[in-house]
């Protein structure tokens, strides 16, 4: 009787889009819909009994006895690695942002010379100074979240520290409820010949937060017109801030455009069964507010200051849960905050939302961002997705890159990829 063997399976095609859309009718081709290639590595966070945390490492393409997947309990808690990334977050925010020029030599003493321009090449020696302190930060918190005694986990470490610090850029999903500032952790910055910057995993890694997030199947579509369809939700008070205005004439050029600047507006669209928006474009502020629980939630205002929440997207297309609806943008969100996670897991927060109801991406900032940068990374991010020959997860990479090398600038990196990785913009025939 012959031993049963483990069979070797590559999928070659993927007709659901994985699992996010109808599959395509016999004889019909689908519009739209990108191949992705496999990932590299997935880390999966799992929350336990009480708050306990269990990871899973998998390598997808690696041929090995145990296919490549490493597995364990953490030492660290699912609390205590929140408010490790918190505190982490805080630091970007306390000494980057809200650095203080200490002297009169390259900017007005008591000024925040880092929020007043992009280009941080005046100051080279300061950011660079800060940036090696915030990648040791990083680095400390990758180690604190993998720290611990036995066999398992030493093999989940050894396993993990060796993909994310080796010299192949990969494309990396952390899937988990437990949202951390991954981009801003570091491998060992003393093991990088060629300075700190490479140890940041968002310099080094294309990478992307996932969650449990269910995504209703979409109906098929192909676009009506030659130009993608897009949507700017914003506050007119920034209209004029930075390269606000550029970014609004690239769209208004490239694609059909719809500009929202009351709350009222969106959310009257967002209740419709078909939205044929491609990209939204948020540029407006996002705010923690109370709501009288120990967690405060975001929000984000458009001009008309009304609060736009998870809890009220998600009612305006409840009805369309089962997928008698359309909606697939990729949401850029430029608003403070925006690519942060909840406090709590039990709260949601405007990505997974947004997610949830469809959309193939979130892109955010997890802090505050001085609002010239934020309008420089905007115009970068849609100029190279609108040609629709990259993925957001190579382009939030190169743009990481780009304005490091450039601007001597880190704050590319506090911009998370909420799914998203292979989000494309595929140019209609």
């Amino acid at each position: 009787m012959p031993f049963p063997q483990d069979a070797d399976v590559d999928v070659l095609d993927d007709p659901s889009w994985h699992y996010s859309v109808l599959p395509p009718r016999a004889g019909e081709q689908r519009q739209g819909a990108p191949a992705a290639t496999p990932l590299d590595l997935v880390v999966s966070l799992h929350r336990e009994r009480s708050d306990e945390l269990h990871i899973t490492v998998l390598a997808p393409k690696e041929r090995t006895p145990n296919a490549g997947i490493h597995s364990a309990r953490l030492s660290t808690s699912a609390t205590g690695a929140v408010n490790a990334g918190a505190r982490l977050r805080s630091l970007w925010r306390d000494r980057l942002i809200n650095y203080e020029s200490p002297d009169e030599e390259t900017a007005p003493l008591g000024s925040f010379p880092l929020t007043e321009e992009a280009d941080l090449s005046q100051l080279t020696q300061v950011a660079e100074e800060l940036t090696r302190f915030l990648v040791g930060e990083g680095h400390e918190l990758l180690v604190d979240l993998l720290d611990g005694p036995g066999h398992e986990l030493t093999a989940v470490r050894d396993f993990l520290l060796g993909k994310l610090g080796g010299a192949e850029s990969l494309r990396v999903t952390f899937h988990s409820d437990v949202h951390l500032p991954w981009t801003m952790m570091a491998t060992d910055p003393e093991l990088e010949s060629d300075g700190s910057w490479n140890a940041f995993l968002g310099h080094r890694h294309q990478v992307e937060q996932t969650g449990e997030n269910h995504v209703a199947p979409q109906n098929e579509w192909q676009r009506k017109g030659p130009r993608p369809v897009t949507r700017i939700n914003t506050d007119t008070l920034l209209e004029s801030v930075g390269r606000a205005r550029e970014v609004h004439k690239l769209l208004d050029e490239q694609t059909e455009l719809t500009v929202c600047t009351r709350s009222d507006d969106f959310l009257r669209d967002l209740g419709s069964p078909v939205l044929d928006d491609e990209v939204i474009y948020f540029w407006c502020h996002g705010h923690f507010v109370a709501n009288g629980s120990s967690q405060p939630h975001l929000v984000v205002r458009l001009s008309d200051q009304a609060d736009i929440d998870a809890s009220l997207l998600r009612h305006k297309r409840r009805r369309y849960e089962r997928g008698e609806g359309r909606f697939t943008p990729f949401i850029l969100l430029n608003a403070c905050h925006t690519g942060q996670a909840a406090g709590s897991t039990e709260l949601e927060h405007l990505g997974k939302a947004f997610v949830g109801m469809g959309a193939i991406g979130v892109l955010g900032p997890q802090i505050e961002v001085p609002q010239l940068f934020a309008t420089e990374y905007a115009y970068a991010f849609l100029e190279l997705y609108l040609t629709g020959e990259h993925t957001a997860g190579e382009i939030a990479l190169a743009l990481v890159r780009r304005f490091a090398t450039e601007f001597h600038n880190p704050l590319a990196l506090v911009y998370s990829l909420h799914c998203g990785i292979d989000s494309s913009l595929r140019k209609a025939a």
